[in-house]
């Protein structure tokens, strides 16, 4: 198994969910909350697994930091296999597709793309939201290769399972992806960050912050007893965990 992680940079978010890029001149300016913004490319020897899609953030350039980091590695977004989607709002989505002189088309082509229903429907009865990207939204479930996932746990193949947790959203998914002896665990925002199992705090900008914070002290005591590298998507600083 390899763990590749795409960050695409330290952010503050607003209190309506836009997104400014920190840098050295605007860091001890910008208002709002400070994340970084890190899917995750797992590669095992059957799949190429996309945990979230991030942003789309885009250099000087004009090209997504993503596909800079994946032309680094050598691999082609048509390489990827699956996407895997915790939960719908903007930050980890709104990478998923590109407009074109076409239309919108996946920037993942070949990707079967893994939704729960449940988390859509709970999006579509919120339009006033600010966590939403809705433009976005609405054409990411247009898009061809979509798994609707309606159960509360199970496999997706062998190496992946998933489980619907909430706590951060109603209906938010966590994975695991285990390879031979490895376990890469992606709690997405009950888990996003390692302080977060450090203070056993209920956060208010999560759907059930309480139940958040259980979940967060059960799989900490779960990843030590079985060596979990836990995939960070908002720390700053960090990108895996290991146990």
């Amino acid at each position: 198994m390899k763990i590749i992680p795409l960050k695409e940079g330290n952010f503050s978010a607003s209190k309506t969910k836009d997104f400014t890029l920190l840098t050295e001149e605007n860091i001890t300016d910008v208002k709002g909350i400070k994340m970084s913004v890190q899917p995750f490319l797992i590669i095992t020897e059957n799949d190429c697994i996309l945990l979230d899609t991030g942003i789309g953030w885009k250099n000087e350039e004009g090209k997504t930091v993503i596909s800079e980091i994946l032309n680094r590695e050598n691999i082609k977004p048509n390489q990827i296999t699956k996407v895997l989607l915790s939960h719908l709002h903007k930050d980890h989505i709104d990478g998923m597709i590109k407009n074109t002189e076409d239309g919108f088309e996946s920037n993942f082509p070949n990707a079967e793309i893994y939704i729960q229903k449940r988390e859509l429907d709970f999006a579509m009865e919120n339009k006033g939201s600010h966590s939403f990207d809705f433009d976005i939204l609405e054409k990411l479930i247009q898009l061809p290769n979509i798994i609707w996932m309606n159960d509360d746990q199970g496999q997706i193949t062998d190496e992946i399972s998933f489980e619907v947790v909430g706590g951060h959203t109603p209906f938010m998914q966590v994975f695991w992806i285990k390879e031979n002896d490895e376990i890469a665990f992606y709690g997405a925002d009950d888990l996003p960050q390692e302080s977060y199992l450090k203070y056993h705090v209920a956060y208010k900008s999560d759907f059930d912050g309480r139940k958040a914070s259980e979940l967060r002290q059960k799989w900490e005591k779960e990843a030590t007893e079985n060596h979990w590298k836990v995939l960070l998507y908002h720390d700053l600083d960090k990108a895996i965990v290991e146990f």
